[in-house]
């Protein structure tokens, strides 16, 4: 650490090359905090949680009970130990109440006074965070497993939506309708995933295994359909041509950069793609547990050198290196299956969610002091000592007084 200083100091490094080494230093030290608990406020399983992006203090989660809430994540209390509290609840008291399971929640990217949610109950709602109403409501033919907001786009205002249906919608908010429909999957679309790179990029998952990358300005289809096997036809089954998985893809997450692809199936594998060409760039994370019917919701971390990747696996949470594939530590803590992790890229945080309707937070252990600077505060506490003016020093008084 000292040796980063330095040279930034020097200007032999760039300040990001020590940001990065202390972000990588802090994933790498995540551990189960006993001092920070979330409140409990859900009553059934929690199924998706999201940190809002403008000054990363609030946290959404959506559960199986239909409720919503939002938490608190500051500490203001200056006390070691504190609970982060709910700020406000869509309990099943609300007649805005969503009826069944809420499978994504999402803030608005620009403003905390908006978030979105959608549900099995086969509606997606716009929150006013304020009111806590909903200033829109779009209604779908079966039940909604995932939505997404691009979270960079400023041309447009599209919500992409992942329904039973194998057509994937897009709904306008600006205008509060549904205004186009993209065609080419044969089964239910399990997660949808707008690109952090281009506006009008977007990523779809299906239970037919096939991943499609979509050019939204285009009318004629998707760009190209992710294969497994990267064209090889010897490799594949006539089955399994063009097939991400081989089993149903419930998993989507793009790099912080944008530049790549990770997927998740029911065939217990985790694939890393080239989000430009859609090339399977073939890491090995081994097997990758996962039995989910549902959209599973995991998180790549950002600012590190080099990236992890969090996946819920079972009851514990596993971490893998991003482009080695190595297994680099199981987080354990829940006493049920984990179905949900968010990562807080402002101070290198994890927050999972899972059946047993707990919250955990995962945070960096402190770093223990370098043997210089324990050296240099013994040091500098005797010469704060021995630089005390004789003319001052106390010489008269005896320990009996």
């Amino acid at each position: 650490m000292l040796g980063f200083l330095t040279a930034r100091q020097a200007g032999v490094d760039d300040p990001l090359r020590l940001r990065r080494a202390e972000s990588t230093r802090r994933v790498l030290s995540l551990k189960l905090n006993p001092d920070r608990d979330v409140d409990r406020i859900h009553g059934n399983g929690i199924n998706t949680i999201d940190i809002e992006a403008v000054e990363g203090r609030y946290m959404l989660s959506g559960g199986a009970d239909g409720v919503i809430v939002i938490y608190d994540l500051e500490n203001y209390s200056r006390k070691l130990q504190y609970t982060c509290k709910a700020v406000c609840t869509v309990g099943r008291s609300s007649r805005y109440v969503h009826k069944f399971s809420v499978e994504t929640v999402q803030w608005y990217p620009y403003d905390t006074g908006m978030f979105v949610s959608s549900s099995f109950d086969k509606t997606m709602k716009v929150w006013d965070t304020e009111t806590l109403k909903p200033a829109e409501v779009f209604e779908f033919e079966g039940n909604v497993y995932s939505h997404h907001l691009s979270p960079i786009a400023r041309k447009h205002s599209l919500i992409a939506v992942g329904t039973t249906d194998p057509k994937i919608q897009l709904c306008d908010l600006k205008s509060g309708s549904r205004i186009h429909v993209l065609q080419g999957h044969r089964a239910e679309i399990l997660s949808v995933r707008w690109s952090p790179r281009y506006d009008h990029i977007l990523a779809t998952a299906s239970a037919d295994s096939k991943v499609k990358v979509w050019d939204v300005r285009r009318a004629s289809g998707s760009l190209f359909t992710l294969d497994q096997h990267n064209g090889d036809k010897s490799k594949a089954s006539s089955e399994a041509v063009n097939t991400a998985h081989n089993g149903r893809v419930n998993g989507l997450c793009f790099t912080g950069d944008g530049l790549y692809l990770l997927t998740t199936g029911t065939d217990d594998r985790m694939r890393l793609w080239n989000s430009a060409t859609g090339e399977n760039t073939l890491v090995n994370y081994g097997k990758v547990c996962n039995e989910s019917r549902k959209r599973l919701q995991f998180t790549v971390s950002r600012g590190c050198s080099p990236e992890f990747v969090f996946v819920p696996c079972g009851s514990s949470v596993a971490v893998y290196a991003l482009h080695t594939g190595e297994l680099v530590t199981m987080l354990r803590g829940h006493y049920n299956n984990v179905d949900c992790c968010e990562f807080h890229p402002d101070y290198q945080e994890l927050y999972t969610g899972g059946k047993d309707c707990n919250i955990l937070a995962w945070v960096p252990a402190p770093r223990a002091p370098d043997v210089e600077e324990e050296s240099k505060s013994a040091n500098q506490a005797a010469a704060d000592q021995s630089s005390v003016n004789p003319a001052f020093q106390d010489a008269w008084s005896s320990d009996e007084d």
